[in-house]
């Protein structure tokens, strides 16, 4: 073999030898594809309107032309299942809590506490303000309270509540072992109804 083939072999060898490893290298330096994404998932809505699964003490709620401030908070969970409850302060003495849950859609509802009526948990069918009310789900949490809640800081709750039409819903609570059983009505928020303007951070 010639001394003019064995160096363009060895010519050919180093040029193949660049060439992979300048392919090596792009794809490494390329840029990983994004994996897929949920098409309803609310990103945009978040950015525009503030994000309710990270709703705390502080932050402002805007809904129905009134801003409303986030007095505290309680974190709830049965079992691999989280929820959370935000106490708002009305100004009037009506108590009003904001629960958002996943479950795997969003769900925000304003509930508002009802004093002057007697019913109790337990049938299948209640009415209200004559509007019936079908039981939904019940059982038992642990909590940890956050900031003003008026509770514990930890503790369990008793619930059981009731769906009705067009969003409309009935919540009994009953926090501790001596404690009663408190009502509240509630009504489920489009996503547009409500603004939040988080405090303390960059959101």
């Amino acid at each position: 073999m010639t001394t003019l083939v064995i160096i363009l072999l060895i010519a050919a060898a180093v040029a193949v030898g660049w060439w992979l490893w300048r392919r090596s290298n792009r794809e490494d330096e390329a840029p990983a594809r994004p994996g897929p994404v949920d098409p309803f998932a609310d990103a945009d809505t978040d950015v525009l309107r503030g994000d309710p699964k990270r709703l705390k003490a502080a932050d402002l709620v805007e809904l129905y032309g009134k801003t409303l401030a986030v007095r505290g908070s309680l974190r709830l969970s049965e079992g691999d299942y989280r929820w959370s409850e935000h106490f708002l302060d009305t100004g009037t003495g009506v108590k009003r809590w904001l629960s958002v849950e996943a479950d795997p859609d969003l769900e925000v509802v304003l509930w508002e506490e009802i004093t002057d009526s007697d019913l109790q948990p337990g049938p299948r069918e209640l009415s209200h303000e004559g509007v019936s009310f079908r039981s939904d789900e019940k059982g038992t949490a642990n909590y940890v309270s956050e900031a003003t809640t008026g509770l514990a800081p930890t503790g369990t709750v008793r619930y059981h509540d009731y769906a009705g039409p067009d969003g409309q819903k009935l919540s009994f609570e009953r926090f501790g072992d001596g404690g009663k059983w408190e009502l509240a009505k509630g009504l489920t928020l489009d996503r547009g109804q409500i603004t939040i303007y988080h405090q303390g951070d960059d959101a």
